[in-house]
């Protein structure tokens, strides 16, 4: 099983999101094994965004994601977890994002994009160490995995 991280941005939690984004993941087959609705602290907000620090847009960055509560998940799948979810989550810049994926269908700024999703399964581990405890993640098997991903 491999697992990664999701943040639905203030964007999509103002504009009530939250269910759609959910829904795309759950219908591909991936499972939620973690969900947080939080109001990020400054400080985990600088820890996971620690590789822009000092970049002229950083403190936007930081004041965004702060500014209102988010929807963070563990989610998870039986392979490839974290480049299915890239591919469903689409490009960065919502006006260039393909139609079908969630930046495509629901954005259209580049930096207000809605999602974020760790890149790799490196990123996904320190990711969700930062934002989940262990016992926060459940594994659990779904009835009907066996028609989803046989193996």
């Amino acid at each position: 099983m491999e697992t990664t991280l999701v943040i639905i941005k203030p964007d999509a939690v103002q504009r009530e999101l939250i269910g759609p984004i959910i829904e795309r993941f759950e219908r591909k087959g991936l499972r939620i094994a973690g969900a947080k609705f939080i109001r990020v602290p400054r400080d985990l907000a600088e820890q996971h965004y620690a590789e822009h620090a000092g970049k002229p847009f950083y403190d936007s960055l930081l004041d965004f994601i702060t500014s209102s509560p988010v929807m963070v998940l563990a989610i998870r799948g039986s392979r490839e977890t974290v480049p299915i979810v890239r591919k469903i989550v689409g490009a960065t810049d919502g006006a260039a994002a393909e139609p079908g994926t969630i930046r495509g269908d629901f954005g259209m700024s580049k930096t207000l994009n809605l999602i974020h999703a760790s890149d790799s399964p490196q990123s996904a581990q320190r990711e969700l160490a930062m934002w989940f405890n262990d016992d926060e993640i459940v594994d659990y098997d779904l009835a009907d995995q066996r028609w989803i991903d046989p193996g």
